[in-house]
């Protein structure tokens, strides 16, 4: 008896579908497309992200498991970003046909438990035979209209607060590429490191928070991008400027014994995939998100000027001016 794993190519589109289908709640699946209910007086929110093996994930540093885990938080990380609270999402699945099924199966089980934990289903998708791995995932939420979270909302005067800690992805994705960096790191700080490279969590947990203040009062997106990212879009899209106060950004301690402070800050403010939220509001409404919220800080303020900078960085360069540039570019 042979000792090779099965293939994709083994079972074909319709065999591989229906091993999957166990992923997805009973009765939904099977149809042309999946009958989803709203809530009356939502809009509907919808976001799309491709992932590509070599490009979004690599078995050097990430299982098939995690590599499913990270697709569903990138795509829930969307919705939070929009204020919106998740209904389902649909995977357009292309893949070489000699890729192992149990590859395929670990995937979905990461998706699936992520999701898990937010009441959201797999409700359909699509396969496809490609010479590269390529998950693509819509997803879809619903949120009031008048309580979306926009980029173009934010107002001079706004304190600009952070949900979590930034540059852990990277510094995860540095030790799973070379661990023997990791020497001077305590197993505690190994560990939250490439946890948050590998299993990333979507901050769905804040919109309860944002929901007791009134509509249209906050701006924000997630840093998927990066922090440097997410504050130069918000204030592109609203017309204003920035002021970020770096003794106010909380460093992680594993951060500082891999790297040089100025690769910390580059890692912090450039490094992406920490799927933290970015939010503008009033000063007053900040101050009692953070009291309320664990880990939250305000790190700056939205000012006239177009100029957005960071201030107060411990190095040679006391002052950066931040820009879309550093961060991560597909062509």
């Amino acid at each position: 008896m042979s000792d090779r794993p099965l293939l994709v190519k083994d079972l074909g589109e319709h065999g591989l579908l229906e091993r999957l289908q166990r992923y997805c709640p009973p009765g939904v699946v099977g149809d042309d497309g999946a009958v989803i209910a709203t809530i009356p007086d939502c809009s509907l929110t919808v976001t799309t992200d491709v992932l590509v093996d070599g490009v979004h994930f690599s078995d050097r540093t990430t299982t098939p498991y995690d590599v499913g885990w990270r697709a569903a938080t990138a795509n829930l990380s969307d919705l939070a970003a929009m204020g919106a609270t998740p209904l389902g999402i649909v995977i357009g699945l292309s893949l070489p046909g000699a890729t192992p099924v149990s590859w395929v199966e670990e995937v979905y089980r990461g998706l699936h438990d992520c999701l898990q934990l937010y009441q959201t289903p797999i409700v359909g998708g699509d396969i496809c035979r490609s010479s590269v791995i390529t998950l693509a995932i819509t997803a879809f939420g619903t949120v009031m209209p008048q309580r979306a979270i926009r980029r173009d909302l934010a107002r001079p005067g706004d304190a600009i607060v952070i949900t979590g800690c930034h540059g852990l992805s990277r510094g995860g994705l540095e030790l799973l590429l070379a661990p023997q960096r990791g020497a001077s790191l305590t197993s505690a700080e190994r560990d939250r490191l490439i946890a948050a490279h590998r299993r990333p969590q979507p901050r769905l947990d804040v919109l309860p928070y944002l929901a007791q203040f009134p509509a249209g009062a906050i701006a924000g997106m997630d840093s998927s991008d990066g922090l440097a990212d997410a504050v130069v879009q918000i204030c592109k899209a609203s017309g204003v400027g920035a002021v970020i106060d770096c003794s106010q950004i909380a460093v992680d301690s594993g951060l500082t014994k891999l790297e040089t402070k100025a690769k910390v800050w580059e890692w912090i403010f450039y490094g992406g995939e920490d799927f933290e939220l970015v939010l503008c509001l009033s000063p007053e409404l900040a101050e009692n998100l953070i009291e309320e919220l664990a880990g939250a800080a305000i790190i700056g303020e939205v000012i006239t000027d177009s100029q957005i900078k960071a201030i107060g960085l411990d190095t040679a360069n006391n002052t950066q001016i931040l820009n879309i540039g550093k961060g991560f570019k597909h062509f």
